[in-house]
Formats: structure tokens, sequence, C-alpha cells
């Protein structure tokens, strides 16, 4: 009964301000006489004596303070911003509506349906429409919590704004469609010319408005508000709507805005747009230098320097002034073209995602030694010791992520390091920062035991593949299953091979040049990869975290080795690299590993990982599989030999490992392309980083 009570009274006190708005404007014109435009019919019932205009700066302040009146009755009211604002525009606008439209009818003695059709298109309706959803979106309530769903819905909104002026503007015979009805900039001549890179601006803008950027916002609401203008200066029509509707919603909703941009770029903005401006002015001046002869005014520096202007205002698209022949036609569109593109680029530049920089201090790199070495139980936790890789610590240090960021998405490598009732706190702190800097979020090579926890903090999970890791104290080449294994170590053996497990020290520098050697020739031209489950370097690591397994032929000469990274709290060997030169025997890799699980038994390891192989458990599933699963089963066996997908699965399956399952973590559905591509570079498979 309260609520009805309140919005009863609300209601009422709108409507004696609305009235009373008409009222300050019959006491304001003959007292205040300020010259310039008129906004006409603001008193239509004077209409015949010639009294029914009114100064616009009167009629702005007299609206301005009825719209500030009725947004605090909407506050009183207890309405959100976004409703008052909505609900105060279709208010205003339907009283006036009828108000203008009756006063019309009594006035011009017209048919009914011919005042209404006229009052729809006054000044004196829209303009007051609009300053009140603005009064409502400024001072209704605030929505406490920030929705993203809203800013995807607005960010659609101004797109949609921005893709049918696109189209109005490609094609020009639509020019009396419904899609030109809501078209906000084809109004006026000189949005005409402007469509498009306004267009371009309004699509980058909505890109940032998904993300909740506040510098987006501002230039939403700015173009907005420039359409808006124009629709008011040249009639009111569906396109206004349109975008009123967007600028109150994006005033509304400016909570959901609040994340700064990269403060960096600003001084870099600044300097491309201080090289943009001459390089764009020098080529108007010279390129009409160069074709003086085709002008019929004598070449001076304050005539190009005009020209060049009405060229970038996009006023000389039917041929520009005092120029003759071909270059009348395309010097103006040439012109336009180039400013407005380093415009749309400047743009870009402002708007897009704080930009990583990689920082590894030694302190952060001192500390994370620190954490892997104490809780790095993951067979993966080692490979954070990347320095491909920047640091993301909890507040009191005693937790970090390592990550990257590829293509605007921050990926994050393994699971927290750290004491476990500190991985919550730490994934949240980290999704903030990633989301502050316009950043997706995506998590590669999570295990098990860390899913239930991505999965309470609302992110998704997709299964990836399966690491296999060979168990040292069960592992035993006895038993037919195994005799293939069994062959190639005989064999190699026979043949004079012989292995030796090193520490970093204990290589001297002809050794590791010989190691550098045997992994480019391996290698080849195929760049570093393994950015989630590989060290980037093999002397990184000291003689605690890492260990090499040589394999040298009977002449004492180093064949390939096996790089693993140790890691202490988990008692495992994490295979890292597995070079060789191409001549080796075959077997040669499955006898190192073998080498390598005994050497590892004896110094008190528990476990040896080894290759990580993708959708395992799909191309060779242990049991039944649901419809879904079959269905991705039968896409990855069509493509298996393509990507070599099974190449790993066969060679890992010779140990009979154990299969731990490794899960990719993400946000969002419409995110996995975005996600795919960035961890696709990140792992060195795309030419970009």
């Amino acid at each position: 009964m309260i609520r009805v009570a309140r919005s009863v009274v609300a209601v009422a006190f709108s409507l004696g301000v609305l009235v009373a708005a008409t009222g300050w404007l019959y006491l304001a014109r003959p007292a205040v006489r300020i010259p310039g435009p008129v906004v006409h019919d603001a008193l239509a019932l004077d209409e015949l004596s010639h009294h029914g205009g009114v100064s616009i700066a009167v009629f702005l302040v007299v609206w301005g303070i009825a719209a500030a009146l009725l947004g605090l009755v909407a506050r009183w009211a207890r309405a959100e911003r976004l409703t008052a604002g909505l609900l105060l525009a279709l208010g205003t606008g339907a009283w006036l509506y009828v108000l203008n439209g009756v006063s019309i009818l009594v006035v011009r003695q017209i048919p009914v349906h011919q005042a209404f059709h006229a009052a729809a298109a006054e000044q004196a309706v829209v303009i007051p429409a609009a300053l009140a959803g603005l009064g409502g979106a400024m001072f209704g309530r605030t929505n406490s919590r920030s929705e993203p769903r809203a800013r995807t819905v607005l960010s659609w909104l101004v797109a949609g704004v921005a893709l049918l002026a696109a189209f109005d503007a490609v094609f020009p015979e639509h020019r009396r469609s419904l899609i030109t009805g809501l078209d906000p900039a084809h109004v006026h001549g000189l949005t005409k010319a402007l469509v498009a890179p306004l267009a371009a601006g309004l699509v980058v803008a909505a890109r940032g408005l998904a993300r909740g950027s506040r510098r987006a916002w501002q230039v939403a609401v700015c173009l907005l508000t420039v359409l808006l203008v124009l629709h008011v200066e040249r009639r009111f029509d569906e396109g206004a709507i349109v975008t009123g509707i967007a600028v109150v919603a994006l005033v509304a909703r400016r909570g959901d805005f609040g994340r700064r941009g990269d403060p960096d770029s600003k001084p870099r903005i600044v300097l491309h747009a201080l090289l943009a401006a001459p390089v764009v002015v020098a080529y108007g001046l010279a390129t009409l230098w160069v074709n003086r002869l085709m002008a019929d005014e004598p070449y001076s520096f304050s005539f190009a320097l005009r020209v060049t202007g009405r060229a970038l205002a996009g006023l000389s698209f039917r041929g520009a002034d005092h120029l003759n022949g071909p270059l009348a036609d395309w010097f103006p569109v040439s012109a336009f073209l180039i400013a407005w593109g380093a415009v749309a680029l400047l743009l870009v530049e402002w708007l897009a995602p704080w930009r990583y920089r990689l920082r590894q201090e030694t302190r952060d790199r001192e500390r994370a030694h620190e954490l892997v070495s104490r809780y790095g139980a993951d067979t993966i936790a080692p490979f954070a010791l990347r320095t491909d890789k920047s640091y993301f610590f909890s507040e009191d240090r005693a937790a970090f992520l390592a990550y990257r960021v590829s293509g605007g998405v921050a990926i994050v490598a393994g699971d927290p390091i750290g004491p476990v009732d500190a991985h919550c706190a730490l994934i949240r702190r980290f999704l903030d920062f990633a989301h502050a800097r316009g950043w997706r979020v995506a998590v590669l090579g999570v295990s098990g035991n860390s899913l239930q926890l991505y999965q309470s903090l609302g992110l998704r999970a997709l299964y990836h593949g399966d690491e296999a890791v060979v168990d040292t104290a069960s592992f035993s080449l006895d038993g037919r299953p195994i005799r293939k294994v069994r062959q190639s170590v005989h064999r190699l053996s026979a043949a004079g091979f012989e292995a030796q497990a090193l520490r970093p020290s204990e290589l001297d520098a002809s050794m590791r040049a010989r190691l550098e050697e045997i992994a480019r020739t391996w290698r080849g031209t195929a760049p570093e990869r393994g950015f989630t489950m590989a060290l980037d370097a093999f002397f990184a690591l000291g003689d605690d975290d890492a260990i090499f397994l040589i394999g040298f032929d009977c002449k004492r000469q180093p064949m390939g080795f096996l790089h693993f990274a140790i890691s202490h709290a988990g008692g495992a060997l994490s295979l890292s690299s597995m070079p060789r030169m191409r001549d080796v025997p075959n077997g040669f890799n499955e006898w190192l590993i073998c080498e390598s699980v005994g050497w590892a038994r004896d110094h008190g390891y528990r476990r040896v990982s080894l290759n990580f192989a993708p959708f395992a458990a799909l191309l060779a599933p242990e049991g039944d599989l649901t419809r879904a699963q079959h269905m991705q089963a039968v896409t990855l066996r069509r493509f298996k030999g393509r990507f070599q997908l099974d190449n790993l699965l066969h060679f890992n399956r010779k140990f009979f490992p154990e299969w731990q399952q490794r899960f990719v973590v993400y946000e969002r559905r419409r995110d996995l392309p975005r996600v795919g591509v960035a961890a696709l570079a990140a792992e060195a498979y795309l030419p970009f980083q």
C-alpha cells in the first residue's frame, strides 16, 4: 500500500511539474529576451499571435529545471535510473504530444490526424521528453548491482544504431525505407558525409561498452548526443526515438561502465595524433600543389588549406569548388578517407584493452620460485617459472598465478600455486584485475583438483586432454604388453648407447652448446612451443630444479636428451623437452624414458610426467561415451591425421601411465573462439602473440 501510495503521489507531482513548466514559459517569455534560435510552437495556443516561439536558451533552462524536479520525484518514488528515465521520457513526450496536438487543432482548425501528425514533429515535444529522460537517468535510484547483461544489451543497441547508419550510407536507394526512419545519421546534409566514420566510431565504442569501458561510454554518449541534436534540428522521427532511448539508457546505466582505460596509452595516442595531423594536411597541400594547373585560382597556402579543410569535413563529395577535371572528383574522397581513417585508428587505440607488458621483477621471480618449491605439487607447476610469463600474487603474496595476455585474453597456465585456502581469493582478485583492463580470462591445463573451485566462481570448463604420468614404483619392463618398449631398451643397450643424468651445473660449455645444437636441429624452422607444459630455456633453472637425461652413442657423442623440471612438492619429474638427432635408432625415446623412470625411482621421485595427449579420453575411450562426446570423437578422428592428434596418445600408452585429465576454463561460451586462438598463439602455433 505504501508503494502504491508513493507511486500515485509521484505521478501527481510529475503532472504538476509538467503543467507548471508551461506556465513558467509564459512568465519567462516577456521577461527574458535572448537573441538566437527559437523553439517554435513552444506555446502552441499563441501561434496565431506570433508569440508561440520561445528562445531556445530560455526553453532549455525552464525544461532543464523541470527535468531535474521530475528526476528528484522519481528518486523519491524509489524508481531505478533506467526505469525512471524511460518512464519520464515517455510520459513527458506523451503529455506534450497531446497538449500540442490539441492546441494545433484548436488554433489551425485542421483535421485531427494532421494536427497530431504536426505535433509529433515539434521540437517542443522531443526536447522536453529527452531532458526529462535524462533527468530520470541522472537522479533515479542507483542499481547497486553491475549487470554484465545490461552492458551487452546496450552495446548491441549502439551497434544496431551504427549498422543502420552504415546500411543507409551504402544503399542510398533506401532513403524512404523503414531503415532510413531508424537511421540517426541521415537527417542532415553534413552527417550524410560523416555516416561512415560515425558508424565506425559507434561500432568501436559498442565493443568497448561490452567490456564496461568508461572511455567507450563517453565516446558513445557524445556521438549519440550529436545525432540526437541533429534529429531535433530536422524534426522528430523514429530515428530520434532509437537514439534518445540509447542515450537515456547509457546515462542511466553509467555505473556499469567504470573500467578505466590504459593510462599508458594517453601519451602514445597524443603522439600519434600529432604525427597524423600534419601528415594529412601535408597530403592535401602537396596534392593540390602538384595539380595546381587544375585549379581556377592561383595556388596559395590559404587556398589549399581551405579546399583541404572542406574535403576533410566531407563537404566536397559532389566536386570540390575551384578544382577542375578528375582532381575535383578523387581528391575530396581521398583526403576524407585518409583523415577519418587516421581518426578511426586513434579511436581504436583509445578504446582498446590495456596493452600487456611482460614484467618479471627479481623479487617476484624469487618469490614465485619459493612458492613453486613449497606448494607446486602439480606436475606442471614448475613451468610457471618460464621467463615469458607474468606473475599475479595474492594480497599477502602467499599464492600466485602465472599468465600472459594474447589477443585480449589473459591466459593462465595451470592451477594456482600456494596454500589451498588462498586460491579462491586469488582467482577472484585476478578476475577483477583482468576485467578492469578489458581482458577476458582463460585457464589452460586445469587439473581435476581445482575444477570445482573455478566452477564455484561461475567459470565454465571444457575437457582438453590427459596428461600421462608414470608411477615409478610400479613401472616395470616385465610382461608381454610392454614387450615393444623392452625390445627397444635391449636394442639400444646392445648398440652401446648409455644414458647419464646430469645437473645443469655439471654441463660444461661445449656440452651445453652441443645440447642446444641438437635442440635447434630437431626443431628446425618451427618456433619454440609449450607455454603450459614446457620450459622456454634449458638453463633457466638451477641444479635443484632441473635434470638432463642425455643419451650417448657408443662413441660417447650425445644423440638426444630429455629435459625435466623437478616438482619438489609433488615428488615428480615433469618432461619439458625431448629433442634428438634425426638419425638415432628407432626406440631411442622409449629407451631414454625408461632410463629416466629408473633414475627417478632411485632418487626418491614417485612420478614422471610425460607428454600431454589432447582429447585422449575421446580418441581412445575406456567406457561408453555420451551422444555429444561421440560426436566430438567422430569429428576429432576426421582431423587427427591432419593435426597428428593421436601421435602422443599412442606414444604415451606404451608406458601404461596413469591418466590425469586436464581442462580449459573460460568465462563465457562466446569466448571460446577467442580463447582457442589466444591459446594457440600462446603455445606458438600461430605466427603472432
